[in-house]
């Protein structure tokens, strides 16, 4: 007789088959600011803060932007202040 943990028992040892798929590892970002020290934050300059923005307005996260924490602090504090003087827009408006 058995109490019903028939289904537990048979899966408990099993195993699934390797299906052959590898993983991808996708790379580490490397920081645009430490691997060329002539780029320069800098709030006057809205093109190159523009990569740094979604195209909603939104400051891009340090793990999707690849800045290291020190640039990214930076990015952000210059993205403000471009902000508070109309250089960049706080939202972009649809349409």
């Amino acid at each position: 007789m058995t109490n019903g943990n028939r289904h537990t028992e048979n899966t408990k040892n099993q195993r699934r088959p390797n299906t052959g798929r590898r993983k991808f590892f996708t790379r580490r970002k490397v920081c645009r600011f430490c691997a060329d020290s002539s780029i320069q934050i800098n709030y006057k300059k809205p093109e190159i803060l523009r990569y740094y923005l979604t195209e909603r307005g939104k400051i891009v996260p340090r793990r999707i932007s690849g800045n290291c924490a020190r640039h990214q602090r930076e990015v952000a504090k210059a993205i403000k202040r471009a902000r508070n003087l109309a250089l960049l827009p706080f939202v972009v408006s649809e349409g």
